[in-house]
């Protein structure tokens, strides 16, 4: 009987442990309500209202009535091109999303040219120029 029981006693105690900890697992999972959830995917999430809209302000101002080339980056930060603006110029972007970067390049053809980049009202940079065919930048990395 000892042989018996001397060969069978360490799966016993095997059995035993792994069992003991099954019925734990069972009664935490349970406790703590770690039921399985459906899939995430038939949330409303997708109607969900964007708030807090940026608007976010390019301006180049000089003489009067003198004319510059314009870059800037657009809503989808694309590079855009606009000839011969009459000054002063301003262009206006209005987005929900949660970072914007403004970038704006003139060059005119009087000897005074500024820029200047407002983000909700608030000026975040502006510069002036006073050169004969002045060139001017002004550059916002985040909005």
């Amino acid at each position: 009987m000892f042989r018996t029981i001397r060969r069978i006693w360490m799966p016993l105690l095997i059995a035993a442990v792994v069992a003991v900890g099954g019925f734990a697992v069972f009664r935490v999972r349970g406790i703590f309500g770690s039921e399985s959830f459906g899939s995430s995917a038939d949330n409303n999430a997708k109607d969900a209202v964007p708030y807090n809209p940026k608007t976010l302000l390019y301006e180049i101002f000089g003489e009067p009535g003198a004319m510059a080339d314009v870059n800037y980056f657009n809503e989808d930060a694309q590079p855009t091109r606009v000839d011969s603006v009459q000054l002063p110029w301003a262009f206006k972007i209005v987005s929900t999303l949660p970072s914007l970067s403004g970038n704006i390049v003139a060059q005119g053809n009087g000897d005074r040219i500024g820029c200047r980049i407002t983000v909700n009202g608030e000026v975040k940079m502006e510069r002036v120029s006073n050169e004969h065919n002045a060139y001017i930048y002004c550059l916002v990395k985040s909005a």
